[in-house]
């Protein structure tokens, strides 16, 4: 996995990285806190051999204690020195169960032997490095025997000497658990098992995270990417619209991109669609419609959505009288269109029937929106999803245009392709498709397909796709709005 795949996993999936993190330093803290304290003395001894006299007797005497000293270090554990030690100081500790935590160790080419006793208590550790250093003087002492002087001036004596020449003192600071190493080491087992999860995710995530991999996968245009806002919902919706926010932003250039996507024609019917629910189809259909009127463009917003409308909810308009009114014949539509912020016209969808498929397929359903467009330059339908009702296949050949909204990071592949192919079935050739929740678009994000800067905060916007002019186009056509 290339680097950039790696940063982009792990920003996806920063919280579940962060979490992990917690959790190491958590089990850090565990491990300390759950770990006894470990002291360690250590007693030093002195092994040397009596012998003096001529330079040959002392070379000797070198050589043998060297080869002697590493023997001594095993006796340290042996039963004949460890079982009195138990005795007197009253260990509850078996011979086996003390020799696994003492060390005896004769450094090379010394004649030094030290003793380190590991222990829950500072002060019982010294105790047994000590003991077990005169137990093991005395153990040496009897098993070496005394030997015949060679001359008569010398006394009987044993050939080895053990000398404790340090003894041990209780310690003052534990030599484990070890809080700082303990911390990093479950930071690091914590990130590594986060970055684990991470690249799970990626590599199993079937979704589409990018506009460049929406329009691979759909073979149209991205005519929108609209960044996340988590402050939309608490402005106004005719400010969520036409304000300087970057959400807005994103919604002029969707508005600029469908006209560049049909230069010379009107916007007409554009039907609002998505494969599941939940995924921003009503927000982008009024958002759009709120674009569109702030540019001049006499617009009406149609919630075509009749199993769970949402547009009058919206603008705070009445409900109980709309689309299905008019298809029953009860009403014309044009006394039934309301009017919202900026000069938006806004036909509610009315009592929910206990048919929709049926009512929005009818041919009822296409005279209501040739008279519409008729009467307006735009007339922007939401609709339901595609894939869970047949509602917005039957509308859908009533309109000019349809547009698909994805929401980034959701919406799983196969998803997206079931509803293109369905709206295909049935004659409706997607004009282009919008990525909602794009998350820090335009500010940077990895493959988003933005290669400059847009500056003053704004987003950058989606590159049109259609040839040079364009930009002139717009301004011609007078969809520019604030930048």
């Amino acid at each position: 996995m290339e680097a950039r795949t790696l940063l982009r996993a792990a920003l996806r999936s920063r919280i579940a990285l962060a979490l992990c993190a917690l959790l190491g330093i958590a089990a850090g803290v565990a491990a300390t806190a759950l770990t006894p304290p470990r002291y360690e003395a250590r007693a030093q001894l002195f092994v040397s051999t009596p012998w003096g006299g001529e330079a040959g007797q002392l070379q000797q005497g070198s050589a043998f204690t060297l080869a002697r000293v590493q023997s001594y270090a095993s006796l340290v554990t042996s039963r004949q020195v460890a079982d009195p030690v138990i005795g007197d100081l009253g260990l509850t500790a078996t011979a086996e169960e003390l020799a696994e935590r003492v060390t005896a160790t004769a450094p090379l080419d010394t004649v030094l032997l030290h003793i380190t006793v590991a222990d829950t208590e500072a002060p019982r550790a010294a105790a047994t490095a000590n003991a077990l250093a005169d137990r093991l003087t005395e153990v040496v002492e009897r098993l070496e025997g005394p030997v015949r002087p060679t001359t008569g001036t010398e006394r009987f004596g044993t050939p080895v000497r053990l000398t404790v020449v340090q003894r041990a003192a209780p310690p003052a600071t534990p030599v484990s658990p070890h809080p700082v190493a303990n911390l990093v080491v479950g930071l690091l087992a914590g990130l590594l098992l986060g970055t684990g999860l991470a690249v799970l995710r990626q590599r199993l995530d079937t979704s589409l995270t990018t506009t460049a991999q929406l329009a691979a996968h759909t073979g149209v245009p991205v005519l929108g990417a609209i960044p996340a806002d988590p402050e939309a919902a608490q402005r106004p919706t005719g400010e969520n619209a036409t304000g300087r926010s970057p959400w807005a932003e994103s919604f002029r250039h969707l508005r600029t991109n469908l006209r560049f996507a049909r230069i010379g024609e009107r916007p007409g019917i554009v039907v609002v669609t998505s494969a599941l629910p939940g995924e921003g189809k009503t927000g982008t259909a009024t958002a759009l419609a709120l674009s569109l009127a702030a540019s001049g463009t006499s617009t009406c917003l149609v919630d075509a959505d009749l199993r769970r409308p949402g547009v009058a909810t919206r603008f705070g308009l009445v409900q109980d009288a709309g689309l299905t009114t008019a298809l029953i014949g009860q009403a014309e539509p044009a006394d039934l269109v309301q009017r919202a912020p900026g000069g938006l016209a806004v036909l509610a969808g009315g009592p929910l029937p206990p048919n929709p498929g049926e009512l929005l397929a009818s041919a009822r359903m296409g005279e209501i929106l040739s008279g519409l467009a008729d009467r307006y330059e735009a007339v922007v339908v939401d609709t339901a999803p595609v894939l869970p009702v047949a509602d917005t296949l039957g509308l859908a050949p009533h309109a000019h245009h349809t547009l698909l909204v994805v929401q980034a990071a959701r919406t799983p592949r196969d998803r997206v392709t079931a509803a293109t192919e369905a709206l295909a079935a049935v004659g409706v050739r997607l004009l282009g498709a919008v990525l909602t929740q794009l998350p820090d678009a335009g500010r940077g994000a990895p493959d988003h397909g933005y290669g400059y800067g847009y500056g003053y905060g704004d987003p950058v916007p989606p590159r049109p796709r259609v040839g040079s002019g364009a930009e002139e186009a717009d301004r011609t056509a007078g969809a520019g709005g604030p930048r």
